[in-house]
């Protein structure tokens, strides 16, 4: 038997909803198409949507990033990056720093392109990545 979708996303759990929400806000140019004070953000990004949810009080602890003193550290159990395809990679690690949040080492040479991985505020790695025939 084969069930039937309509749609798939992404979400991102934080126990800093509004923090990473003005984040994301910023980094990809937009306000949330939806938006539940203290509880849930959505963004419409090009072939996917992704979610911003706070968890029940019950459940913080299994999505709290490990942090130290404001620097937030990548949670070890986090196994999903987002990958974000653009354009010019230099443009987007300018934007990506001057939100504060620079990507931590250089760029990567791979097959498909060039890439660097970035971490938002919660410490959730990010992806971004300039296709080969863009170079």
């Amino acid at each position: 038997m084969v069930f039937h979708y309509t749609h798939a996303f992404v979400t991102i759990a934080s126990v800093n909803l509004e923090k990473l929400v003005n984040f994301y806000s910023k980094l990809l140019g937009q306000k949330p198409v939806s938006l539940t004070a203290n509880v849930y953000a959505e963004f419409n990004l090009v072939s996917m949507r992704l979610g911003i949810f706070k968890p029940k009080n019950t459940k913080e602890s299994e999505f709290e990033a490990m942090s130290n003193d404001n620097l937030v550290c990548v949670h070890p159990k986090s196994k999903i990056s987002l990958c974000l395809e653009v354009s010019n990679l230099e443009d987007a690690i300018a934007h990506l720093t001057a939100l504060g949040y620079p990507p931590s080492k250089d760029i990567s040479i791979a097959s498909h392109g060039r890439e660097i991985y970035a971490y938002d505020p919660d410490g959730n790695r990010l992806i971004l990545h300039q296709a080969k025939e863009q170079c």
